[in-house]
């Protein structure tokens, strides 16, 4: 993180943690560390007599969201899933609003954060097998009465090419006008111009129609590896409940095989494969449905730039890197259409 502002957001004053320890009944705390594996949110590691804990400072989620999903832990706990519950304040509340941010206090849960390139097959495997049984839970907390019945269809915006260059233009003009030598400009403006030539040549495979292809549910939202713990080859915990929400199971299963194995600008195809192979041994998703959740996801990577709107509209610098990554999966991505999506649907 390179500037002010960034870094202002791994600072919690000294009367403020004071005040978040007395409402969570944390007692001493002989030792503090910030934890560097968050994108959106700012973790501490709070060490104490009785056992270490995280503090979450909750930075992009709304506050009432956040508790409603916190809420349905219990639930998914007593369905097998390994989750780890939050702490009450004294207020019973699991969320405490200090100095215009809101927080809350989880357990320290043990085990490693993998890539999913790096994950064996068997485990791979597993783990599209976890995210099917995970989707089967939130089906049954629906029933349990824990989080409200599902709308009858999820509408999805599919970008025009012409919304696309516009937001590419406004983005370009920021990165000329920025007024400092900075490599990241350089960077930002060459990858706009060749995200103009890809809008141009890919138009015509812009997914059709706002409604996605088979089932939908309530869903982690972000089920990917900095949200993950493994311990002893088992999946021990899932984190970050933050993006909860009612989406397509297809695009769920999409995106986190995007996010576990596009790693250094490729796809690990073959993990990807097995990662699919492992939800539908549980789940039965079409492969019709997945091709639809592939392509849309690639066109959503083609048409956004939100990255880039972090760096120039909230002066985050803090996914500055990701983008880089992202924009070279991009384009491997689109050289090789075909290829990703019959990974995705096991059609060959």
């Amino acid at each position: 993180m390179s500037d002010a502002h960034t870094e202002s957001k791994l600072y919690v004053s000294i009367d403020d943690l004071a005040q978040l320890i007395r409402e969570f009944g944390l007692g001493e705390v002989v030792a503090r560390q910030h934890l560097a594996d968050g994108l959106m949110n700012v973790n501490w590691r709070l060490d104490t007599p009785t056992g270490p804990f995280v503090l979450k400072r909750a930075m992009d989620v709304p506050l009432d969201r956040l508790r409603r999903n916190l809420a349905v832990l219990p639930a998914l706990a007593k369905f097998g899933v390994p989750v780890v519950a939050p702490l009450e304040a004294t207020s019973g509340d699991v969320v405490v609003e200090v100095g215009g941010s809101g927080y809350c206090v989880f357990p320290w849960a043990s085990g490693s954060h993998v890539r999913g390139v790096n994950l064996p097959r068997a485990q791979v495997g597993r783990l599209g097998a976890e995210l099917a049984k995970l989707h089967v839970a939130l089906q049954r907390a629906v029933g349990s009465g824990a989080l409200p019945a599902l709308p009858d269809t999820v509408p999805a915006d599919v970008t025009t090419p012409e919304r696309a260059e516009q937001k590419a233009d406004r983005l370009a003009s920021a990165a000329r006008t920025h007024g400092v030598d900075d490599s990241f400009d350089t960077i930002a403006l060459d990858a706009l111009s060749r995200r103009r030539t890809l809008l141009a040549r890919y138009a015509p495979l812009r997914p059709e129609g706002n409604v996605p292809a088979g089932p939908h549910g309530w869903t982690h939202g972000d089920f990917q590896f900095r949200n993950l713990l493994w311990d002893g080859g088992e999946l021990s915990a899932v984190l970050d409940w933050d993006r909860l929400g009612v989406r397509p199971y297809s695009e769920e299963v999409v995106r986190t095989a995007q996010v576990q194995f596009g790693v250094e600008g490729v796809f690990d195809l073959e993990r990807v494969s097995v990662f699919v192979a492992g939800y539908r041994s549980v789940v039965p998703l079409g492969p019709s449905e997945l091709l639809d959740a592939a392509r849309r996801l690639w066109w959503k990577r083609m048409t956004d730039f939100w990255q880039l709107e972090f760096h120039y509209d909230r002066h985050d610098h803090s996914c500055d890197e990701l983008f880089i990554a992202d924009e070279a999966l991009l384009h491997w991505w689109t050289e090789r259409l075909d290829d990703v999506e019959r990974a995705f649907t096991g059609v060959s």
